[in-house]
């Protein structure tokens, strides 16, 4: 079996519980404006130029973005870390891109994980048919699951797709008590706004089982130099970085609610 990623992250904290590698499949299905991993939209292996200075001179170089590996290939260098997820009760998320378009491999990496004893976790959009989530969601510990925007039409403006499957998936997830942390990406005049987050806290409250709780993650710029290097349309190139400390107020919103809640994953 093999997959098609474009990095794997090592001693990873803000991607699941404790000291965690997470590896990046490639493709995704949502071209949302925000997007901090640009390069792992395509679902296909490209070269792209890449231009630096050195000196006083500008160079070019061509560089492949994505590779192709098999499980017992990424196994290899996941065991490496494994003494460093034991000590501190982390293990292994699988990112992207989404991962769900890769359901196959995704589904025997997991496999080959919770052999290992490895704690697994799938940080989705969730969008994917039924079947595919289920499918993956035997062999994942830890659903980090995406909910950007409640209202349909500003979330196709945003991402460029409906959110009726995201959300019918979410409700799905919880009615089975699969475990699922919500994350919620914080951008301004997009997703943060006081009409989102009402709308998102009053549908989390109809969900059949409450998530294990929600990370607030703040819009930061970090990745402006990615839509540079790969010669993409930087849509928010003039949004200003969302302080944590901008968001404590939110974040003890979701708390007076009863849910468990973290700035910045």
């Amino acid at each position: 079996m093999k997959g098609i990623i474009f990095d794997i992250k090592r001693f990873a904290v803000h991607d699941g519980p404790g000291i965690r590698a997470t590896v990046f499949l490639k493709g995704c299905p949502l071209n949302c404006i925000w997007c901090h991993n640009p390069e792992g939209i395509d679902p296909a292996i490209v070269t792209v130029p890449k231009t630096y200075r050195v000196g006083d001179k500008i160079v070019t170089e061509q560089e492949v973005v994505g590779r192709e590996v098999t499980v017992p290939e990424v196994m290899t260098e996941l065991l490496k870390e494994k003494v460093f997820m034991d000590e501190s009760g982390g293990g292994v998320t699988f990112s992207g891109g989404e991962p769900l378009m890769q359901a196959d491999f995704l589904v025997e990496m997991l496999h080959c994980c919770r052999i290992e004893g490895m704690h697994t976790a799938v940080d989705t959009t969730g969008l994917a048919s039924w079947e595919t989530l289920k499918k993956v969601a035997r062999y994942t510990d830890l659903f980090l699951y995406d909910l950007k925007l409640i209202h349909t039409d500003n979330h196709k403006q945003f991402t460029g797709v409906s959110n009726a499957l995201i959300l019918e998936n979410l409700q799905r997830l919880s009615a089975d008590k699969y475990p699922v942390r919500i994350r919620i990406p914080l951008i301004p005049d997009r997703t943060y706004t006081e009409e989102n987050l009402s709308d998102i806290l009053q549908f989390l409250g109809t969900l059949s089982h409450k998530p294990q709780g929600v990370d607030l993650l703040p819009f930061h710029n970090t990745a402006a130099h990615k839509y540079k290097r790969f010669d993409l349309k930087n849509n928010l190139q003039t949004v200003k970085n969302l302080p944590k400390s901008s968001v404590q107020h939110l974040k003890k919103r979701f708390e007076s609610e009863g849910y468990q809640t973290t700035i910045g994953g």
